[in-house]
C-alpha cells in the first residue's frame, strides 16, 4: 500500500448494509478515516459499534440534498477532507412487464440507485476539485449492461449509473479524480440465500470480494482507470 493512501477519508453510503460493512473494514484495515453514511444511527451503531476517533456515523436520508450537504460538511469538518466516496447505497425489485410497471416502481428504483447517487456527486466533488485529487465508486449491475424480462426499472435504473460514471470520469479525469463502477453479480448474502433458497450461492459474490474490487479502484494502484464498469462475477 502506498504511504499516501494511509490517513485517507473515505465516505460510505449504504454502510449498515451488507457491502457496506465489508468495503468499511477493508478500507480500516487499511488506515482510513471513515465517514458511515446511513438512514437511521441504530443501523450503524449494529453494524459497526460505537463510534471512534477513525469512525464518523453520519445518519442521512441520500434523497434530501440537503441531509447529504451538511454530512459532506460535517465530515470534512471532522476530517478536513474527503478522498474516497464510494456509492454503495441501492437497491433491487424485481419487477413486472415493462407495460404493467408501476410508476411507483420506476420512481423507487430510480430514486433508490441513481438520485442517491447523485446527491453524493453533487455534495462531495467541489471538496474534490479545490484539493485537486478524488476517487469515486459507484455500484452498478452486472445485469444492467443488456436487457432483461420483468427487471426494466431496475435495469434501465442501473443502466444510468453506468452512463453517469462514464460522464463524471470524462467530466474529471482532468483533475485527478477517478470515477468508475463495479458490476457486481447476486451478492452472497443472508437476505439473498432466505430469498432463493433453490439457488447455489457458491458461484454468487461475497460482499468481501466486491470491497476488495472497490478498495483497489479507490487506490493508487488504478490511477489510470477512468470510467470502467467492471464486472464483479463471482467464483468460475
Amino acid at each position: 500500500m502506498n504511504a499516501d493512501e494511509r490517513n485517507r477519508t473515505v465516505l460510505i453510503t449504504g454502510a449498515a448494509g451488507n457491502l457496506g460493512r465489508a468495503v468499511a473494514g477493508a478500507f480500516a484495515e487499511r488506515g482510513a478515516n471513515l465517514v458511515l453514511v446511513d438512514l437511521k444511527n441504530d443501523a450503524l451503531q449494529s453494524a459497526f459499534g460505537a463510534e471512534d476517533a477513525r469512525r464518523l456515523f453520519a445518519p442521512a436520508n441520500l434523497l434530501d440534498a440537503a441531509q447529504v450537504e451538511a454530512t459532506v460538511q460535517r465530515a470534512i469538518g471532522r476530517f478536513k477532507r474527503i478522498d474516497v466516496l464510494a456509492n454503495l447505497a441501492g437497491g433491487f425489485r424485481m419487477g413486472d412487464l415493462v407495460h404493467e410497471t408501476a410508476d411507483e416502481t420506476w420512481r423507487f428504483l430510480h430514486d433508490l440507485n441513481v438520485r442517491t447517487m447523485l446527491h453524493t456527486v453533487r455534495a462531495v466533488v467541489p471538496g474534490m476539485l479545490e484539493q485537486g485529487s478524488g476517487k469515486i465508486v459507484n455500484v452498478g449491475a452486472f445485469a444492467a449492461q443488456k436487457g432483461a424480462a420483468r427487471m426494466g426499472a431496475y435495469v434501465a435504473a442501473k443502466s444510468e449509473v453506468i452512463r453517469l460514471t462514464e460522464t463524471l470520469a470524462l467530466e474529471l479525469r482532468e483533475k485527478n479524480i477517478n470515477v468508475n463502477c463495479v458490476l457486481p453479480t447476486i451478492l452472497d448474502t443472508p437476505e439473498n440465500r432466505s430469498a432463493m433458497p433453490q439457488a447455489d450461492p457458491r458461484r454468487w459474490v461475497s460482499p468481501a470480494d466486491l470491497a476488495n474490487v472497490i478498495v483497489f479502484l479507490a487506490s493508487d494502484a488504478a490511477r489510470a482507470i477512468h470510467g470502467a464498469a467492471l464486472p464483479v462475477s463471482g467464483l468460475s
